[in-house]
């Protein structure tokens, strides 16, 4: 397979879903699917879901009309991605309990393991679990990025972009048509989704991508040594990490739950700052970029495994840190965003 059937992968998964956004938007709105706003919204009128399926369209259509080598572990991935993102439509439409998206979330997790895909921590069997443990909770730290307009659609097409040229660099040319479509799904999708935003991913949006790039990654380390392993798994969930970070960190020093929502993603920092939305968005993106590439010139062996590692570790622990700075905490049963800041909470 050659870069021309990567680059058409990108073309039609973009294309596709550009396209998609507009109808299933008009669907959503006749069919009252829509984020209503609230004491705990930020958005001001009612905004429709769907989005996450013109997603999900663009990155399976190229992967299912053009050819490509048979490759059992990426087909595993785009099943159990797809199962996942019905999973979090029918969690948009009808709130499922944790437990429940959890225990669907494991079961599609096991499944992309059973295909060969793992982590290799100690080449023995706890490296199945360990990858599963991995997988569910990278996913859900992807979802918890999708709040505030462009935030996770810009951080998906950039990690998206540079892991399927890591991919396609590493030989995995079946892989980098899949994350390819993903990432121009995601550009296709962004247009829509930037501030002020007329369309959200929802569940099934923002769980698809989390489940895609980060099983795509364990894919990518899988086989390798655990010095190649740190890097490329660190590197490509760097935002979603840092952020899942912040928000843990932050929580459990105010004394609450790390499962209630708040205004204390790294996005709402950003903003309490002084930056506005669509600056928050290009913020991430950045950030991811600097990440992504990272990661692609451990590909090429520019850079060692371990240093990459190390760089994602310590900066990881610096913006952690540096970020809890930003004091914005205030009881959950308190808080209303000021009119000018269009964003939502998680």
């Amino acid at each position: 397979m050659n870069a021309a059937i990567t680059l058409a992968a990108g073309v039609i998964g973009g294309t596709v879903s550009g396209c998609a956004v507009v109808p299933l938007k008009r669907l959503a709105v006749r069919w009252d699917l829509t984020d209503r706003p609230g004491e705990k919204k930020g958005h001001a009128r009612p905004t429709p879901y769907l989005g996450g399926l013109a997603i999900v369209l663009g990155t399976v259509v190229p992967v299912m009309v053009l050819p490509g080598v048979f490759d059992i572990r990426v087909v595993a991935i785009v099943l159990a991605a797809t199962a996942i993102a019905l999973l979090g439509l029918i969690d948009d439409i009808r709130p499922l309990p944790a437990l429940t998206r959890l225990a669907a979330e494991m079961v599609a997790a096991t499944c992309v393991v059973l295909s060969g895909v793992q982590i290799p921590v100690t080449g023995g069997w706890p490296d199945g679990p360990f990858t599963v443990v991995w997988v569910v909770v990278m996913t859900n730290s992807f979802n918890l990025l999708d709040n505030m307009d462009g935030a996770l659609g810009t951080v998906a097409t950039v990690t998206g972009g540079f892991l399927a040229a890591t991919a396609f660099v590493s030989g995995q040319a079946t892989l980098a048509l899949l994350l390819a479509a993903l990432a121009c799904a995601c550009l296709g999708y962004l247009p829509h989704n930037w501030a002020p935003a007329r369309i959200f991913m929802g569940d099934s949006g923002s769980l698809f991508i989390g489940f895609t790039l980060t099983s795509s990654a364990v894919l990518l380390v899988t086989g390798k040594g655990l010095d190649t392993a740190l890097a490329g798994l660190l590197l490509p969930t760097f935002v979603a990490g840092v952020d899942t970070g912040v928000v843990l960190v932050s929580r459990i020093r105010a004394g609450r739950s790390p499962m209630t929502g708040g205004t204390d993603h790294v996005s709402h920092r950003l903003r309490r700052i002084g930056l506005r939305t669509r600056a928050v968005a290009v913020v991430l993106g950045g950030l991811a970029a600097v990440a992504g590439g990272l990661c692609l010139a451990t590909a090429l062996q520019w850079t060692s495994p371990l240093v990459a590692a190390a760089l994602a570790g310590v900066a990881t622990l610096l913006l952690v840190a540096r970020l809890q700075g930003v004091h914005i905490y205030v009881p959950v049963e308190h808080l209303k965003a000021p009119p000018r800041i269009r964003e939502r909470r998680r």
